[in-house]
């Protein structure tokens, strides 16, 4: 298997430094507000990642970390008039509860910044002895940049070109204005941890070299986040992790490509972005998952009406070819070139695009043997799912993905009835009634479905 590192800037042979341990860090969410398309883009990403190499028979330790603590979330529970731990417990549950809904997996630890402090505060003592961090005059802990040779190796930026960055704002108190800040002296009525420094709370960069130092270890195998925590997120934490401790901090490095709006990346900064649960009040959770891993994860997609409407008819397709086949107790037909072709396209830095193509080479297959020889095509489907739950689709159940809608009163009894009575008008030769019947239904969204099997119906979803 090779994986693309952005330090290397090439794709590597993907070895794990223990044994089948693989373990992996992605950025998790800053818990202000409700999470956006965008969010969902990366963590659906890296749950591919996750799921794939547990199909590989890895052991994994995923960590994904919460931001608990930070200007936004103090900002905007001041605005709501409500405590920092009401506000983010909120916007808690509210994610945990986006990410079920596409079928996200849930990290093996998920640790919170403010419960990792102590963490933080020995990380940045530990900086200060090596003369890579001190102490400003304003009550602030920075971190020397130009003291840390390696700066830019990332990202890929010279330092001597660099300006202040995201979160790095210049200060009089600093040495040099490419410092960042590791300890912020809290103002009054923040909250606010001791140290040895005065009373304050941990700049944003230092929570995730902290967390991931505790959960797994000075060196690991694969740091993962969005395309604007490159630089200088993620550059910030090689930088004192490894002044830290003078070991590599990751492995490999990956990126998730943005997700776009009119060809512009979407974020909450820029105003144009859409929460997950405004899209799935609009689309199936699983339509919008597929529309989200459709593109190679390390590319920018862009959000729009025609590319959801794709993502929902190719995922009909899926489930149009498995639909009324019995596939209890029937085991996947592995031994094929559909698998191999499969897994050699995953293998390849996690191709999706190219995986899928399989799986629709395998529908074709499917669709063909239904025609004569049903029970040498229901291995096949087995094949289809069990390849499907690998990318964390295809897992529900046929009709009831294809019968979803925005109707959520859908009367399946008088659909069931009017089917009925079409198959009777057809018995006894009235095609008009037929006809009439079927163009009644079309014109509540109901679209028919003839098949060997009989006539089942799916929704017009848009």
């Amino acid at each position: 298997m090779h994986i693309y590192n952005t330090l290397s800037r090439k794709k590597e042979l993907f070895t794990p430094l223990e044994n089948n341990h693989v373990r992996m860090y992605v950025c998790g969410d800053t818990v202000y507000d409700y999470c956006h398309l965008g969010h969902a883009r990366c963590k659906v990403a890296f749950d591919i990642v996750n799921r794939y190499l547990r199909n590989k028979g890895y052991k994994v330790t995923f960590v994904r970390n919460i931001t608990d603590i930070d200007d936004k979330i103090i900002k905007r529970a001041a605005e709501n008039s409500e405590t920092i731990a009401s506000l983010t417990e909120r916007i808690i549950n509210a994610m945990w509860e986006d990410y079920q809904a596409l079928n996200i997996l849930p990290p093996d630890i998920e640790p919170r910044a403010t419960e990792f402090v102590d963490e933080m505060l020995s990380l940045i003592q530990l900086l200060v002895d090596k003369g890579y961090a001190y102490p400003a005059s304003n009550g602030d802990v920075f971190f020397r940049v130009r003291h840390f040779k390696e700066y830019g190796k990332l990202s890929g930026k010279v330092i001597e070109e660099l300006t202040s960055g995201a979160r790095v704002e210049p200060d009089e108190a600093k040495e040099d204005p490419l410092d960042f800040v590791l300890w912020k002296k809290s103002k009054p009525g923040e909250p606010a941890w001791k140290s040895p420094w005065g009373e304050g709370r941990p700049g944003w960069h230092i929570e995730c070299s902290a967390m991931c130092r505790k959960n797994l270890g000075d060196t690991f195998d694969i740091h993962g986040g969005g395309p604007d925590l490159k630089f200088p997120h993620h550059e910030n934490e090689i930088a004192q992790s490894e002044a830290a401790t003078g070991k590599p901090f990751a492995k490999i490095w990956m990126h998730a490509g943005a997700l776009r709006m009119d060809n512009e990346k979407m974020s909450k900064s820029l105003g144009n972005f859409f929460t997950i649960r405004e899209v799935l009040q609009r689309y199936h959770p699983e339509t919008v998952r597929y529309f989200l891993l459709s593109s190679h994860y390390r590319s920018a997609i862009n959000y729009s009406v025609d590319n959801l409407k794709e993502a929902e008819i190719r995922l009909e397709r899926l489930y149009t070819a498995i639909k009324e086949l019995d596939l209890h107790n029937i085991a996947a037909a592995t031994a094929t070139t559909f698998a191999a072709d499969f897994y050699a396209a995953m293998d390849d830095d996690f191709n999706v695009p190219k995986a899928l193509s399989i799986l629709f080479e395998l529908v074709r297959h499917i669709n063909n043997l239904r025609k004569d020889n049903v029970a040498e095509a229901k291995p096949l489907a087995a094949l289809l799912v069990s390849l499907g739950g690998v990318l964390g689709i295809l897992q529900g159940d046929p009709q009831a993905y294809l019968q979803s809608g925005k109707d959520k009163d859908i009367d399946t009894k008088w659909i069931a009835a009017m089917i009925a009575k079409r198959a009777e008008a057809k018995k006894n030769r009235d095609f008009a009634e037929a006809d009439r019947i079927r163009i009644q239904l079309a014109e509540k969204g109901i679209q028919l479905l003839d098949s060997r099997e009989g006539t089942t119906w799916k929704t017009e979803k848009r």
